[in-house]
Formats: C-alpha cells, structure tokens, sequence
C-alpha cells in the first residue's frame, strides 16, 4: 500500500475505533475522500485493507460500510488476545534489547507514580503503550502487528472499566517486566497470561447504535505528507 493510502487507512481506522462512524453506516468513497483531502485512489485502497482487516464489510447495492461484528466475534478477540499476549512475552524475554527494557521501565515507573497517587486518567493508555512495546520486543513484527491490530478492535468493540486496584495491576507489569529482563520466558508467559485473565474481567460490550452519522473527529491527516 502506498503511503497516502497508509495515512488514509490509519485515519479511517482510527475514526471507526473512535466512534465517528457508527456500525453499519455507509462509507462513501467521495465523502472520505474530501474528508481527508485526498483523492478517490487511496481511500479505494484503504477501504480494502480495512476490509481484510475486519473493520469494513462490502454490502450489494450500498458498498463499504463499517462492520457490524457479533457479541461471539467479540468474545474470540479477547480470547485470541488472551493467547498472544503470553506467547509475545515469551518472546520478549528471549529477544529483547536493552532498548526495549529501558522504555518498559519508563513506563511501569511512571504508571506505578500514578497509581500510587490515583492519578488513573493516564493509566490506561500507559498500559497500552506497555504491551505495544512487550509486542514489539518479542522480535515478530507479524505477532507485534497481530496484537496492534487486535487492540484496535477491542478498543472499538469494547469499554474498559478502569482497573479496581491499578497499583496491584501495575505490579503485574512490574513482575512481567522483571521475567522479561531475567530472560525467563516461561514466567514471562504464565504472568501475562494471569494478567490477560484479569484484565478481560474490566472489558463491558460497548453497544453502538446503528446510523451512520459522521461526528467530528480528533483525529487530522496530514494531506501534505499524503500529497508528497
């Protein structure tokens, strides 16, 4: 895919897990395409990446619509993500680079801060930038796009209650942090897969009404980059 399709593809895809874009409604080539200020070309080929992706279906006689998945489809992605997420911190621990380790202390630093001093409207984006990067140590970049992919999904099908106890949950990542440094990758997997457990406990079914109606978006495309 070309990089003005790229920029478009993660624009939309962003915009559907946002919740611009209700389940169900029409997605027209020419009103994504100005939009985004692009032209019709790259939004075609974003549709179709984001139809193999799962968020766009092709309906007859109404073309790319946004997805509309089942409670039973949701329920497999929590699962599936229950199984990769161990078998990524595994990984980590066999494969990780001083790099890595460093951003991971960062974060368990910062996140247990603000735990401790229930400061919990960063938390939750902290942990996904802990898991994103655990993804990208286990040195797969096909499971690493895996996960982000799944996250996306979760994050559009699902609400994630705030953790109950985020200073026992942030010790969970600190544990998880210190297999992956020891290079232990069994711990590393069977804590993860205690913490994967857990976490799917916060996750409510988000129910969105069917329409179609284009909300305002945060999110901006950079038309020059896309241009160029």
């Amino acid at each position: 895919m070309r990089v003005a399709a790229q920029s478009v593809c993660t624009a939309i895809r962003d915009d559907i897990v946002a919740g611009v874009y209700e389940r169900g409604g029409r997605l027209t080539e020419e009103l994504l395409a100005r939009r985004y200020g692009v032209s019709r070309v790259p939004v075609r080929e974003a549709l179709r990446t984001l139809e193999a992706e799962g968020f766009v279906v092709t309906r007859r006689h109404a073309g790319a619509c946004v997805a509309e998945p089942t409670e039973q489809e949701a329920a497999d992605l929590l699962e599936v993500r229950t199984l990769l997420e161990p078998l990524a911190a595994a990984r980590a621990a066999q494969r990780r680079t001083d790099a890595h380790l460093k951003v991971l202390r960062g974060l368990v630093r910062l996140g247990q801060e603000r735990a401790r001093n229930g400061l919990g409207e960063d938390l939750r984006s902290l942990g996904g930038w802990f898991h994103e990067t655990l993804a990208q140590a286990s040195g797969s970049p096909g499971l690493s796009a895996l996960l982000t992919q799944l996250r996306h999904k979760i994050a559009w099908m699902y609400v994630v209650e705030p953790p109950a106890a985020p200073v026992e949950s942030w010790a969970e990542h600190a544990a998880i942090l210190d297999a992956v440094a020891r290079r232990d990758p069994e711990r590393a997997r069977a804590l993860t897969s205690e913490h994967a457990e857990r976490a799917t406990a916060a996750h409510r079914l988000r129910h969105a009404r069917r329409g179609g109606r284009v909300r305002s978006s945060q999110h901006a495309v950079n038309t020059v980059s896309l241009r160029n």
